[in-house]
């Protein structure tokens, strides 16, 4: 039986439509498990409402140790992790799981970005930010990873950082990764430009820490490097994304620098988690 391991740090305005999704009646059989992790709001309860959703309840807030407490409890495979803000119907699951086998270990769905009402820095970011090749090679951005049962095999445990799916994305090789058109994750982008600055500070903090890792050994993958470059490369080829360019650099140059700073633990946008996603 295909599996679900969901990580949730008070994640209580949207873990029921996830799970609402993943337990829709006719829909297969999963092995659903909610690692509710540090919550101070009503996740627990909330994620207890689903008939046939397990739920650890664990004290202490973090993705790896919720990731790792849900694996250990957690019996089928092929295996999805999928964020609490990302609705994925069976499905979109079973396509994802179908997909792997034949050399293919991991899966992911295509990204659709929600861009309405959002300022125009943000609109301008994602304009350039979704024709980077890394998110056609990548696991990155969507909310939800297949993997398959020969593939969680390659690593014991999710390492103590917050980049999860740039770890996963290391594992594997370009060639053991597929992305499943029939599966779609909408992914609602930050509601203000402030509030992209913030994720994209926890995003390069986390990726940071885990090419430092990788570096000295910790992380035993080759984690994929970073391509400042990308961009202009991407702008340069496409002429229609010029007038976005300026506003990419920008809040791309002060999320750099400001993930140099400080180490930021894991977090969340919550201005993206008042508004609701679906799956298509």
């Amino acid at each position: 039986m295909p599996s679900v391991i969901i990580a949730a740090h008070n994640e209580a305005t949207v873990i029921d439509r996830c799970l609402s999704a993943l337990t829709a009646e006719g829909g297969e059989a999963l092995e659903i498990t909610v690692a509710a992790n540090g919550c101070t709001d009503d996740t627990v309860a909330r994620a207890r409402r689903h008939e046939g959703v397990r739920v650890l309840d664990l004290p202490s807030p973090g993705k790896a140790a919720a990731l790792n407490a849900a694996d250990a409890v957690t019996r089928g495979f092929p295996r999805v992790y999928l964020d609490a803000d990302v609705v994925l119907s069976t499905g979109a699951v079973g396509a994802l799981c179908a997909s792997l086998g034949s050399g293919t270990h991991v899966a992911v769905p295509r990204r659709e970005l929600v861009l309405a009402g959002r300022p125009w820095p943000v609109r301008a970011y994602y304009a350039v930010n979704a024709a980077l090749p890394a998110h056609e090679r990548g696991l990155f951005g969507r909310g939800a990873i297949a993997v398959s049962g020969e593939g969680r095999g390659r690593f014991d445990a999710f390492p103590d950082m917050v980049a999860d799916d740039l770890f996963l994305d290391s594992v594997f090789s370009d060639s053991e990764k597929r992305q499943v058109d029939a599966a779609t994750s909408v992914v609602e982008t930050p509601l203000r430009t402030r509030d992209l600055y913030r994720r994209l500070v926890r995003v390069r903090s986390g990726n940071r820490a885990m090419r430092r890792a990788a570096g000295t050994g910790a992380v035993p993958h080759q984690v994929r490097p970073a391509d400042p470059w990308a961009w202009l490369r991407v702008v340069l080829a496409d002429p229609r994304l010029l007038p976005s360019a300026p506003a990419y650099a920008a809040i791309t140059a002060a999320a750099t620098l400001g993930a140099r700073r400080r180490r930021v633990g894991w977090g969340q946008d919550r201005s993206s988690r008042l508004t609701s996603g679906a799956e298509a």
